[in-house]
This record gives C-alpha cells, structure tokens and sequence, in this order.
C-alpha cells in the first residue's frame, strides 16, 4: 500500500476507491462490505480468529450554506487482531506467517504508543503500514478510544495481561483533539486574505 498524507494532514491510500454514503442505509452497507473484506480462519484458541487487521475510514463532510464554511472529520474504526502465541493456537503453516505479520505489526504500533506516551520528539509511524495508516488517529489532534476484548478462561491469563498492559499504554496518550482541518486552516487563510482586500478596497475608495 502507498500510504500519504493530504494537505490537511488526513491519510490517503493511493489508489482506494472512496464510496459515497448519503444516508445511513448506505453507510451501514458499505460497513458490511468492509467487514466481508476481513479474513478469519479456525484455530485452537479462537473459532473466528481474525487473520488481517481491518480499517474501516469515514470522511465527514459538512457544508454551512449560511457562512459557507466547510468542516471536514474523519472517523476510524479500526479491529486489530489480536497477539497470539503459536504454541497454543496449532497455526497451520499459513496461519504462522500470518501470526508473524500480526504480531510484527502490533510491535510496531506498540512503539509508536510509547513514544506518544512519553513525549517522545520522533513517532514511528512510518516503520509499518499498519502505523502509518494509523497516524492521523493516534496522535496530534485526534480522539482514540481503545475497547480490548478479553476472555475470562485461566488458560488465557497471560494474552488476557499483555492486551490490559497494551491498553494501559495507550490510556497514557494525550491528545489535544479540536476542530481542525479545512475550517481552521483553509477557511482561515482565506478569512485573511478577504481582511487584506476589504482595506485595500477602502484605500481605493478613500482615494476616489
């Protein structure tokens, strides 16, 4: 995947095709189209066991027909799947090199957690794709809310620690969320530029 960022910062996927979703109807389609996407398979720990992360992307626009303005927002709903330990899931072959993929990735977006979490000057966001695609909901001005699902059986006990570990990390994270993007940057360059004219258009008429 190649993985960019637009002028307001938003991450882009070049070459992904962005459905439209006028009503609510169309919106929760193109969610069940997406969660189609996600691969799952049989193990020895999970039945439905996700083999691929999943990131579902909505871009919000909105048009103030009374000022003009335009506000744009975007929310991503993203289902990681989960660190697992080969000894205790029976991974077929493919499922191993999956297993790698997951937990390489999730190693990623661990680091990048604890640079967030401590201040840190440089955040690795480009050391995966996973964490790149995430940048924009992470860190900065963004909101990021975390559920962990976890099971109740003793024989789960250590993945059932290292996923709460993993989620309190994350609680460390602050963030400064606000309105931003085309209304705040755009819309006040152009907010300056109309204030440059009005003066330079009483000079005109003072003039005259």
């Amino acid at each position: 995947l190649k993985v960019a960022k637009d002028h307001r910062g938003v991450v882009e996927v070049k070459g992904a095709v962005i459905k439209q979703a006028p009503t609510e109807k169309d919106m929760v389609n193109v969610m069940k189209q997406g969660n189609e996407n996600r691969k799952t398979s049989s193990t020895l720990m999970n039945a439905g066991s996700s083999r691929s992360h999943l990131i579902l992307s909505i871009l919000i626009k909105k048009f103030d027909h009374r000022t003009g303005k335009v506000t744009m927002g975007k929310l991503s709903l993203v289902d990681l799947a989960g660190c697992e330990r080969v000894s205790k899931t029976g991974a077929t072959a493919e499922q191993l090199k999956e297993a790698q993929s997951i937990n390489q990735s999730l190693s990623a977006l661990g680091n990048v957690i604890a640079a967030l979490s401590t201040g840190s000057n440089h955040i690795p966001y480009r050391s995966h794709v996973l964490t790149n695609l995430m940048s924009d909901s992470l860190g900065g001005n963004a909101k990021t809310l975390m559920f962990v699902n976890v099971s109740p059986s003793n024989y789960n006990s250590d993945e059932t620690i290292n996923a709460l570990n993993y989620a309190s990390r994350v609680k460390m994270v602050k963030n400064n969320a606000e309105k931003d993007g085309v209304s705040s940057k755009v819309i006040k360059e152009k907010d300056a530029q109309i204030a440059r004219l009005k003066a330079e258009l009483e000079k005109v008429q003072k003039k005259g």
